[in-house]
Parts: C-alpha cells; sequence; structure tokens
C-alpha cells in the first residue's frame, strides 16, 4: 500500500510541475511579449534593443527573471518522470531526460542575460557617447550571440526538441501513456525543429526562414508538455515491458512476493 501511494504521488507530483511550468511560463512569456515585442526583438540591433531595454525599467528586468525561473521549473518534472514511467532503467529515456534537463539550463542562461549582463551594457549605451556606444554595441552583440543565439535558443531549443522526441518514440513504442499524445509530441518537436532557420539566419545571411516557426513551434511545445501533465494528473500509468522485467512498480503495481523454500524433510521424502 506504501509503494502504491508513493507512486501516486510522484505521478501527480510530476503532473502537476510540468502543467505549472508551461502555464507559468506561457503567462511570463505573454507579459514580456506585450511589455517588450519578445521574441521579435531579438532580432533588432543595439540601437533599438537597449534603448527599449532602458525604458522598460526594473519591472522588465523582473519580467525576464520571472520568464526565466518559470521556464526552470521544468527541469524537475522532466528528471522525475522515468521513474514515474516505471523506466529508470531504459537507457535511452536516461540520456534523454539528461538532455531535456540539460536544456533546461541552456535555457535559463539565456534568459538570465537580461537580469544580470544586458542591464549595465543597456545603461553605459543609453548614457554614452559615440565611441562607448560602439563598444557596447560590440559587446552587446558578442553576448547576444553566444548566450542568447548560441546556448540559449541553438542548442536549448535543439535539446528540447531532442528529448521531446525521445519521448514520443517510447511512448509511441511502449504504449506507457496515449499513443496521440506520442504522435503530437512528433509533430510539435517538427514545427519547433523549423525555428532554427531563423536563428542560423543570425550567422549565416540568407539562410531559409519561416517567420512562424518560433511562435507556432514554441506554443505547440509548451501545449504539448502541458498536455502531458494533464495526461499524468489524469490517468495511471501502464506497465512497461522494462517495469515488468525487472519487478518495478508501475502506477499500482507492486513487487511480487518470492515463494518461500521448501522445508528440507518434505523434499527428502519426495525422493
Amino acid at each position: 500500500m506504501t509503494t502504491v501511494i508513493a507512486g501516486r504521488r510522484l505521478r501527480l507530483t510530476t503532473g502537476g510541475l510540468f502543467v505549472a511550468g508551461a502555464l507559468a511560463f506561457g503567462a511570463a512569456a505573454t507579459v514580456l511579449s506585450s511589455t517588450f515585442d519578445w521574441p521579435n526583438i531579438l532580432r533588432e540591433p543595439a540601437d533599438v534593443v537597449l534603448p527599449s531595454f532602458v525604458a522598460g525599467g526594473t519591472s522588465l528586468v523582473w519580467t525576464w527573471f520571472a520568464t526565466a525561473w518559470t521556464y526552470a521549473i521544468l527541469v524537475v518534472p522532466i528528471l522525475l518522470l522515468p521513474a514515474v514511467l516505471g523506466r529508470r532503467s531504459d537507457p535511452v529515456l536516461r540520456v534523454a531526460t539528461y538532455v531535456g534537463a540539460t536544456s533546461v539550463v541552456l535555457a535559463l542562461i539565456g534568459f538570465l542575460r537580461w537580469v544580470f549582463v544586458v542591464p549595465p551594457l543597456a545603461d553605459a549605451y543609453v548614457a554614452g557617447d559615440a565611441t562607448t556606444k560602439s563598444a557596447v554595441d560590440a559587446a552587446w552583440t558578442a553576448q547576444h550571440q553566444f548566450g542568447g543565439a548560441l546556448l540559449g535558443e541553438h542548442l536549448g531549443q535543439l535539446l528540447a526538441i531532442g528529448w521531446s522526441v525521445t519521448l514520443s518514440v517510447i511512448i509511441l513504442h511502449s504504449l506507457v501513456l496515449p499513443r496521440w499524445l506520442g504522435i503530437a509530441g512528433l509533430a510539435v518537436s517538427a514545427l519547433y525543429l523549423t525555428n532554427q532557420g531563423d536563428i542560423l539566419a543570425t550567422a549565416v545571411p540568407g539562410f531559409p526562414v519561416w517567420d512562424l516557426g518560433g511562435f507556432i513551434g514554441s506554443t505547440g511545445w509548451g501545449l504539448w508538455v502541458a498536455a502531458l501533465g494533464v495526461v499524468l494528473l489524469l490517468r495511471p500509468i501502464r506497465a512497461s515491458a522494462p517495469a515488468l522485467e525487472t519487478g518495478m512498480p508501475v502506477g499500482s503495481a507492486t513487487l511480487p512476493t518470492p515463494r518461500p523454500p521448501a522445508p528440507a524433510d518434505v523434499r527428502s521424502s519426495t525422493r
């Protein structure tokens, strides 16, 4: 009974964190979009971004802070999910879990630049003379391409897509979760991948870009994460092959009770 209760609590906690993380990040990102024209402003030059950032004041910095840490919530359910699915011994899911957790950390770095790195650059740019503005412009571009385009967007998004694709394939193969969730995961991951064109275009001029790829892909991926959480909240996990083979508890399953050996006198009487 204790194992059943603990498994149910873990499932509900993981599902709740997926839903909470997706919805909280969505809310913070919506505020950021309405007050700072994010993510469109990411492709603007320093003479547009930095004055706009200063004009946003302290509230804009706190909005970036909230956006960063609401997204960071996802690292916890990503790490808990293999145990919830009863597949802690699955090497593929184990690697995918580390990949997914790393993607969240990289995105967190990209977001928190706007809290710790951008403010002094923006202040120096707005208050500086032409020479200062030129120097800050170069510093801004370097950190923006490295911390934003490379770490947060390119690597962060690719690793997140790798996690969702792997999890979706596992779902379709094992049916540990509903089949539609696996199909939807592959579809939104493919859409999210199209946003890489916009990111690569910052380094490779003329690279093909689908303007709606970022919005549709990221929104669809976020909704899929929320749907994953809802599924975990509403239905028990179906036992998968690895869990059954290793005797691990899945949902309401319990460890098999071993049969005691036959007494010595009984064995001798049968000879």
